[in-house]
């Protein structure tokens, strides 16, 4: 075994690839670029090797930069986590030729089935069944749109060279392929640096089954059963588990074997996953799409069902070990959920968010294990991926699972970065979710019934939260204060009282939000229209924030000039304590109907007009980029651009104003 192993990552899986290092009495050294001088990963290490400034160009995806941490560190293995450089040949290769074990599969094998075509011929060759679509690589975007108008719409762009969900365009409609075309491009030349596409039909209504593998170097190949990850969003997946409810253990047996015939068919070593698309109303007809040739997101339900630790298996290859274990000494019990916590606002459209964490709460125990990467005062900005954690739960059955994980999902707190988790677990109580009736379009379609709207549960909360700090501060905000003079609720001895705060809301009725402590030092709120309390948490009230968090859902209010107190949850609201009766809340005003904002803190990209151009409704004229994901800003009406104030590669914040688009006169008779 390795004395020291460096974990060429960041985030929740270097910590998480840190923890089994440290379990087998491996060394462990992590790297970090100027943004993560003071992150989790690099604290928890034994270790930690700076790598460069914050772009991951020069850092965690530079092989030269990498190499020589190894060297300087003592490493004689590299662990490659996954995203950066999980799925390159060429660190594969230059790890090497460095005389380092990389803790993945050969480099060959990751450049076949790295490459989309490749891998789809060779599979269907092993005699695994594979998704019609285009053949051959390198086509341009006529001999693309070509292919995808013989196929028939709907049908699916995918870049070559990566996964994930990255650049992946779903299109319906023949006459949108060449701006489609052109933003897979984008996508896939940004996060895989090639822009090479192929296209596939389009399966209605999907299932996504994907088969984990493990293959030693001794012609060893077991498959570990399958995750069902139909639950996804733009592609990307965000709820996974283990096993499905779709497969019978026929069809099980079948995708098993389909699987290792894929492994072998590449020459395979170590952890991997094959991708399936299987259709909803006929599990025995699935269909190759690709092989993860890295650890997935998602392995910890596997790890929960099976009682592997596939870190540990990577390690253990990757030094030589035969696997101990056939086909036959794998069994499956019991049933695991993962849910994906990542930094975006529901509200928002789930664009991108960020900020200074502030208080962090991450359920472990009692069947529920997190997986993270943050810590109090940890800085969440638009440089690297979004997600910040994973929130699994593991029970006998799946609804044990599912009920573990909801609670879960309730009790995390992210104070001061909006995140997706009050979202997650609303999604996990939706009937089709709870029956196991999913494919990869549920999310989509149920979208608008997942994202609360009106007034959120969490401004009144807040509101009511801000008043109670208030009501506590000592006279002239300093020294002592005196219990018995605080309308707080207070008393010695007893339970505590709930102090009322009546609130105020434009355009609503007025209502009343119920606030008490509790024994264990939190905070308990009876909201308007619930029948019990909820648990509520309360942030810095420094003079400049106040944050809170309402069963998974955190609410930022950030201090205006004129006293009163700025929140986002998707609609902006006032909060203001002045009144010594009332709190009252009131719509923030929004940006002229003439301007174009950034709708997330990121880069421009993309700048398609200029000062006097006359610009159509609806036409895309800017593309925002952050977090590896592109929003494109359209004309809100027909008009002419007055005002530019970016170009490609300008950095922007949240709000700030793009361009302003004066509308066309009407003519008057």
């Amino acid at each position: 075994m390795f004395e020291t192993v460096l974990v060429a990552n960041r985030g929740e899986i270097a910590v998480r690839v840190i923890r089994t290092l440290r379990s087998m009495g491996v060394r462990s050294v992590a790297v970090y670029s100027d943004a993560d001088a003071d992150a989790r990963h690099v604290r928890e290490a034994d270790t930690a090797v700076r790598i460069g400034p914050a772009a991951a160009s020069e850092s965690y995806l530079s092989v030269e930069r990498l190499l020589r941490a190894a060297a300087r560190s003592g490493a004689q293995a590299v662990h490659p986590g996954y995203g950066f450089l999980a799925e390159n040949a060429a660190f594969a290769r230059a790890c090497e030729e460095a005389g380092l074990v990389f803790i993945g599969p050969p480099a060959d094998a990751i450049a076949l089935m790295g490459d989309k075509i490749r891998a789809k011929e060779t599979v269907k060759a092993a005699g695994v069944p594979v998704v019609p679509g285009s053949s051959g690589g390198g086509l341009t975007d006529g001999q693309l749109a070509e292919a995808a108008r013989e196929i028939g719409v709907p049908v699916l762009l995918k870049p070559s060279a990566g996964g994930g969900g990255k650049g992946m365009r779903l299109v319906r409609d023949v006459a949108a392929l060449a701006d489609e075309i052109a933003a897979a491009r984008r996508e896939a030349r940004a996060s895989f640096g090639d822009d090479t596409l192929l296209v596939e039909r389009w399966v209605d209504r999907p299932r996504h089954i994907e088969i984990q593998v493990l293959a030693d170097g001794h012609g060893g190949v077991v498959h570990l059963g399958e995750r069902e990850c139909s639950l996804q969003r733009r592609h990307q997946k965000i709820i996974e588990e283990a096993p499905s409810v779709l497969l019978d253990e026929e069809t099980r047996a079948a995708m098993g074997e389909a699987a290792v015939q894929a492994a072998r068919s590449c020459g395979y070593r170590g952890a991997g996953t094959v991708e399936f698309i299987v259709p909803g109303g006929d599990p025995s007809s699935y269909y190759f799409m690709e092989m993860n040739t890295r650890l997935q997101v998602e392995h910890p339900v596997t790890e929960l069902i099976t009682g592997l630790d596939l870190v540990e298996w990577q390690l253990r290859v990757a030094a030589g070990e035969p696997l101990p274990f056939g086909q036959d000494g794998i069994r499956l019990t019991g049933h695991a959920v993962e849910a994906r916590v990542c930094a975006e606002d529901p509200a928002r459209g789930f664009l991108p968010s960020g900020g200074t964490v502030l208080r962090l709460r991450e359920p472990q125990g009692d069947g529920v294990r997190t997986d993270s990467g943050l810590s109090e005062g940890t800085e969440v900005g638009s440089l690297y991926d979004p997600m910040l954690s994973k929130v699994i739960a593991y029970g006998p059955d799946r609804a044990t699972a599912l009920r573990r994980l909801r609670a879960a999902l309730a009790e995390t707190v992210t104070l001061g970065v909006p995140t997706n988790a009050g979202f997650l677990r609303r999604l996990l109580a939706h009937p089709a979710v709870v029956s196991g009736d999913m494919d990869t379009g549920l999310v989509e379609r149920e979208v608008d019934g997942l994202v609360p709207d009106g007034v959120p549960a969490e401004t009144y909360a807040a509101a009511a939260l801000l008043r109670q700090a208030a009501l506590r501060r000592p006279a002239g905000g300093s020294g002592w204060a005196d219990p018995f003079a605080a309308a707080d609720g207070w008393r010695m001895g007893g339970e505590r009282a709930w102090t009322a705060h009546h609130l105020r809301v434009a355009g609503h009725d007025p209502v009343t939000v119920r606030v008490r402590g509790t024994a264990d030092g939190g905070t308990e709120l009876l909201l308007p229209g619930a029948g019990t309390p909820v648990r509520g948490s309360a942030g810095p009230l420094d003079g400049h924030r106040f944050t809170c968090a309402v069963d998974g859902v955190t609410h930022t209010f950030a201090a205006l000039p004129d006293g009163t107190w700025l929140g986002r949850d998707g609609d902006a609201w006032h909060v203001r304590d002045h009144d010594p009766v009332a709190a009252s809340l009131t719509r923030a005003g929004q940006a002229g109907a003439d301007s174009l904002t950034a709708p997330m803190p990121g880069t421009v990209t993309v700048v398609k007009v200029a000062v006097g151009d006359e610009v159509a409704a609806g036409q895309s004229l800017l593309v925002v980029e952050a977090m590896k994901m592109e929003h494109v800003i359209s004309a809100p009406h027909a008009g002419t651009v007055t005002e530019l104030d970016v170009a490609p590669g300008t950095t922007v914040a949240m709000d700030q104003v793009l361009a302003v688009i004066a509308p066309v006169e009407e003519e008057t008779a």
